[in-house]
C-alpha cells in the first residue's frame, strides 16, 4: 500500500515556510452530527514509526486510527479540531459550514503552536478568510480575500492520500467524530439510530429510525429530508 509522504511539506520548508499545516474534514455526507476538519503541523524532522499508520483515516482501521492519533497527538508540533453543528449546516450549507470547522481548527492548532501558521495544505479546495494567515506584502492593508488566502494554502486532489500532515488531520478530525457520535449513540433517547455503528450516515438502519421515530435536534434537517423524501 502507497502511503502519503512528506515531499508537498519538504518544498515548502526549503521555501522557509516554518509551521506547514495539512487540514482535511470528515462527516461531510453524514445525516447526523457535526461536520469536523482536523489541523495538524509536524516538525521538519519528523520521522514515524513503522507501526503507525498515516493514511486517509477512510484507509484506516479503527484500531490502527486510534494509535495514530496517539501518536500525532504526542509527536505534531501542534494540532487542533473544529466542528460545526447539524444546526448551523442546516443555516448556512455545507460548503460555508466546512470552511467554518476548517477556520476553527487552524485557530486551535494556532493557539497550541503559540504563533501563526506559514502555509496550509488542504485536501480539494481553498478555505476563504483564515484569520492569521499571513497575506501578500500588497494588499496587507486591505481586507482579505481568497486570491490571498491562496497565497498560502495548496489545494491538492486527493490530498489524504499524498500529503502526510493532511492525512493525519484527517485521523485527528475521524477519530474526533467517531468518538462524539458513539457518546452520543449511547444515550438512551438515541440508541434507535445506530450512531455507535453508523456514526450518523445513512444506512439502511439509520433511515428506517428516521422514518419511525423522526428527527433529533442532531440530525441534519435539510439533508435527511430530502434524501428520504
Amino acid at each position: 500500500m502507497r502511503l502519503p509522504n512528506f515531499s508537498f511539506e519538504k518544498r515548502l520548508w526549503q521555501k522557509g515556510f516554518k509551521a506547514v499545516a495539512g487540514l482535511d474534514e470528515v462527516g461531510r455526507g453524514s445525516f447526523a452530527g457535526p461536520v469536523v476538519a482536523g489541523c495538524v503541523v509536524f516538525p521538519q524532522n519528523c520521522r514515524i514509526p513503522k507501526e503507525i499508520i498515516i493514511n486517509d483515516s477512510k484507509k484506516v482501521s479503527p484500531q490502527k486510527r486510534k494509535l495514530a492519533q496517539k501518536w500525532v497527538k504526542e509527536n505534531a508540533l501542534a494540532w487542533g479540531v473544529g466542528e460545526v453543528s447539524a444546526a448551523v449546516i442546516d443555516r448556512i450549507g455545507m460548503a460555508k459550514a466546512s470552511q467554518m470547522a476548517f477556520r476553527r481548527a487552524v485557530k486551535n492548532a494556532s493557539r497550541r503552536l503559540g504563533k501563526r501558521i506559514d502555509f496550509l495544505l488542504i485536501d480539494a479546495y481553498f478555505i476563504p478568510y483564515v484569520r492569521g494567515l499571513p497575506m501578500r506584502r500588497k494588499r496587507a492593508r486591505k481586507a482579505p480575500n481568497l486570491k490571498d488566502a491562496k497565497a498560502r494554502q495548496l489545494a491538492i486532489v486527493g490530498g489524504d492520500e499524498k500529503s502526510i500532515s493532511i492525512a493525519a488531520a484527517s485521523i485527528i478530525a475521524k477519530v474526533y467524530r467517531d468518538n462524539l457520535m458513539e457518546r452520543l449513540g449511547k444515550r438512551p433517547h438515541y440508541q434507535k439510530y445506530g450512531w455507535i455503528t453508523n456514526k450518523g450516515y445513512g444506512t439502511l438502519k439509520h433511515r428506517q429510525a428516521i422514518k419511525k421515530y423522526g428527527l433529533t435536534r442532531f440530525h441534519r434537517k435539510s439533508f435527511a429530508r430530502a434524501v428520504l423524501s
